[in-house]
């Protein structure tokens, strides 16, 4: 016999909760939470639709893991500290093989990071995956996109266009880039480091230019960068250069952050590197104006068909 609505929650997801700010959890109609005195509210939401955010044949497991990484990268762009999570899940049938990866992958990111799921629904229909986080904030210290300034330099973490690449040549690729768009690890810590340092933060989700360019929009500024200087991973290295600075550039899910330091304080990043066990490459600076400047290195400059992602 199908599972019912309530009795796939309970087998699932009802999970005992370990954290003190959690009143109520899944049970009721809403839960019940006490965000901590001194503390701004991070507050993100994020929808993944099978064949568009996710392939049909990507594990269950790891659409777990994806499905909550995404929206905690969100909360690391904040500099916020994540505590908990509300799933609404479209199941087009309650598959309990499907179920038991989903959910093992979920907890087994949202335990690493202290993230209690608090609520949610389920509904019948094609698959749709759709979550809300929330995490904590000192009060006016939160990173924001409207923080860069003239001078500013601008920084990534880790490397850029694994993932797209990955999507690109999913039959191919070997299994240390596949696990670039499988399972982004959300830069948590490095968000919260980043906290007093950085101007202006952002994570890589549609593409770097594209993500880049609503820093500058939401600053008014400008920015040059460097596109020999974008951190590439090995796999990349070997592809026409032309090839890899596309990917770099304009393909989404890398789910690293992109983010603006002033000049006083980009001798802090070499300890937050170490810290937060990622690279750290400086790959331009914010302008007054003049837009995007992609340049080579003979300094002429770059133009791309495709800054980033676009969903309409």
């Amino acid at each position: 016999m199908p599972l019912t609505e309530f009795e796939l929650i309970s087998r699932y997801f009802d999970r005992p909760v370990r954290r003190d700010d959690v009143a109520l959890g899944i049970g009721d109609d809403a839960a019940l939470l006490r965000p901590p005195p001194g503390r701004e509210l991070a507050l993100s939401t994020d929808t993944l639709i099978a064949g568009v955010h996710f392939r049909d044949d990507f594990p269950p497991r790891d659409i777990g893991h994806r499905a909550l990484a995404v929206n905690l990268s969100d909360l690391a762009a904040m500099g916020a500290e994540p505590a908990w999570a509300i799933l609404a899940l479209t199941l087009p049938a309650a598959d309990e093989q499907w179920l038991d990866g989903f959910s093992t992958g979920f907890f087994e990111l949202a335990d690493a990071h202290h993230v209690a799921l608090v609520g949610g629904n389920t509904a019948r229909g094609p698959l749709n995956i759709t979550l809300a986080v929330a995490g904590f904030v000192p009060v006016g210290m939160a990173l924001r996109r409207d923080g860069a300034r003239a001078g500013d330099a601008i920084y990534v973490s880790g490397t850029l266009g694994d993932a797209g690449y990955a999507l690109e040549n999913w039959r191919t690729a070997d299994a240390a880039t596949r696990q670039r768009l499988l399972r982004p690890l959300p830069r948590l810590a490095l968000g919260m480091a980043l906290r007093g340092v950085a101007s202006g933060a952002i994570d890589i989700s549609d593409g770097f230019a594209a993500d880049l360019g609503h820093i500058l929009e939401r600053s008014r500024a400008g920015a040059r960068v460097a596109v020999e200087r974008l951190p590439l991973s090995p796999v990349l290295h070997k592809l026409d250069r032309s090839v890899a600075w596309r990917l770099a550039l304009s393909s989404g899910d890398d789910y690293e952050l992109c983010f603006t330091v002033p000049p006083a304080r980009e001798g802090d990043l070499s300890a937050i590197s170490a810290r937060c066990g990622c690279a750290l490459t400086r790959v331009g600076e914010i302008t007054a104006g003049g837009g995007l400047q992609l340049l080579a290195a003979d300094g002429a400059a770059i133009t791309l068909e495709r800054a980033g992602h676009r969903h309409f």
